[in-house]
């Protein structure tokens, strides 16, 4: 039964892995993103390092998603002002 899981996992790992690189929008390649770092954080208790997925969950999924997200934001800020728009 864990290797099923297990090798579900990896294939949900690089099907993720995939659509963060293939996709053009940058909303969908962020939340992408936090998902594949969540998925990466299952992978390493599936490891047994409960250290290294805290701090992926943490830092890969949770503080780089909200750096992204408000990255984003400003972008698309600058983008409605040099438009002309209001954001």
């Amino acid at each position: 039964m864990t290797v099923v899981f297990d090798a579900l996992l990896a294939l949900a790992l690089l099907a993720t892995a995939w659509r963060v690189v293939a996709t053009r929008r940058l909303f969908e390649a962020i939340v992408l993103f936090v998902a594949f770092g969540l998925l990466m954080a299952l992978c390493w208790m599936r490891l047994a390092a409960p250290d290294v997925a805290l701090a992926e969950a943490a830092i890969g999924a949770g503080l780089t998603g909200a750096l992204l997200m408000a990255a984003l934001a400003r972008l698309s800020d600058h983008e409605a002002r040099s438009r002309g728009e209001r954001p």
